[in-house]
């Protein structure tokens, strides 16, 4: 059994490791920042690991958080997005000098790689995360030949670490049919606070050429071959055979975005938005359409229903866990276009429901806080470290003297994780900064 007194008293050494992180917009980014805040906000300290995204780029500071900026490489057919070098060696390097009490692997990439061989070298625990369906994109690249490899090169790398993270229940038992080992489900969160009705722009809405009695539908998401945009489309030209006004703004970028300009008439395509921009976005659509069928689960889908939407998506990852059809959103069966067109036509047709939808949509996103998934995040570090390196018997090494509060934020607890520099290879560097 797990002490979850533990994590109270005691704060852990995490050594986070990630291909992708914000500015880059994409789910995975999204979700592992709001991670390493909850860990540092619980008295954790995070040595964040990840490729250098720009080349004047200097780590960022916080009080509980080291970077390690990595070298890279733009990913092909996404220039904005980079992948980190193998790195084994300095990796090796780093938690020789200073072992984390725990890997936190987040992507599969180069830099996984290294980072998993590093921590077995160096006998650390290693938990994962399973977050995109990277066989399944092989077919939408022409490359559906690949599609057995790369889940058999997926079922080798995460059946070496101590468990493997996914969000839904489904998910779990479809990994576990494939011979993946150790899989726990860990649900995603939504910041209800920054998506919300009431970011909802007249004024952007006019931008867009609706008025209040307007069906505005939205599709949030990278234009790119994976995201099933086609379906979008479709379902848009559906619903305008009800509402020939009715405006369809696509948020995002990608290598489809040329493409789907010249094929979509009457959209407006919004480009990335960030932040309080993204949220007002979500807030002043009525729709949100969402047809991925590859999605591990779908970020977006929690951001349109805390921002009041109606959602009309196929019954899969976020959407097939969070949706309840006709109550609080609409499913469309797996891969039926028609099915998803005739729902998203439905909705065209009846303003009234849509917004009677989004209202449940938004008491549904509200149950979907951030402190009870870092919490359980965290007892899976707990689990992977098992009991003779959890034990409070170690806790006294994490104290300061005269901490009054014995919160594990407000002690002085070992220093943060330093890599240090001698030795380090040429094309196998890495630059850090320590915050205090």
């Amino acid at each position: 059994m797990i002490q979850d007194d533990f994590a109270v008293h005691r704060p852990l050494r995490i050594a986070m490791v990630t291909e992708t992180y914000p500015p880059e917009v994409n789910g995975v980014a999204a979700t592992i920042a709001r991670v390493v805040s909850g860990c540092t906000s619980r008295g954790h300290h995070v040595q964040l690991i990840r490729p250098r995204q720009q080349a004047d780029e200097g780590p960022a500071c916080g009080p509980v958080l080291s970077e390690v900026l990595m070298p890279s490489l733009p990913l092909p057919r996404y220039p904005g997005l980079r992948m980190g070098l193998p790195s084994t060696g300095t990796l090796m390097r780093m938690w020789a000098q200073h072992r984390p009490d725990v890997v936190h692997i987040v992507t599969e990439g180069p830099l996984g790689w290294s980072a998993l061989r590093a921590a077995e070298a160096l006998g650390l625990p290693v938990v994962s995360d399973y977050r995109t369906h990277f066989d399944a994109y092989a077919a939408h690249y022409g490359l559906a030949w690949l599609r057995r490899p790369v889940m058999a090169w997926m079922r080798h790398f995460h059946n070496r670490t101590a468990c493997t993270m996914v969000p839904t229940k489904v998910l779990c038992n479809n990994l576990v049919a494939q011979g993946f080992g150790n899989v726990r489900v860990v649900a995603r969160g939504v910041d209800t606070a920054l998506f919300h009705p009431q970011r909802r722009s007249r004024t952007l809405r006019a931008a867009w050429g609706a008025s209040d009695d307007t069906t505005v539908a939205l599709c949030v998401g990278r234009l790119a071959p994976e995201k099933n945009l086609g379906a979008v489309l479709a379902a848009a030209e559906a619903m305008r055979r009800d509402e020939p006004g009715m405006r369809l703004v696509l948020v995002g970028d990608g290598p489809d975005r040329d493409k789907l300009r010249r094929e979509a008439r009457n959209t407006i395509f919004a480009g990335t938005q960030r932040g309080e921009a993204l949220a007002a976005h979500y807030a002043s659509a009525d729709v949100f359409l969402f047809a991925s069928t590859t999605e591990t689960f779908g970020n977006v889908v929690p951001e349109a229903m805390a921002s009041g939407l109606a959602v009309v998506a196929y019954d899969d990852a976020a959407a097939g866990q969070l949706i309840r059809h006709g109550e609080n959103g609409l499913l469309a069966k797996l891969g039926e276009l028609s099915s998803f067109c005739s729902l998203a036509r439905r909705l065209a047709a009846d303003l009234a429901q849509s917004r009677a939808l989004g209202l449940q949509a938004r008491a549904a996103a509200e149950r979907l806080g951030w402190d009870s998934i870092v919490a359980a995040i965290e007892a899976e570090y707990l689990a992977a470290m098992g009991p003779s390196h959890a034990g409070r018997k170690n806790a006294s090494t994490w104290q300061a003297v005269g901490n009054p509060s014995g919160h594990p934020a407000a002690r002085g607890a070992r220093a943060p994780l330093v890599p240090l520099e001698s030795g380090t290879e040429p094309g196998d560097r890495a630059e850090v900064q320590v915050r205090r």
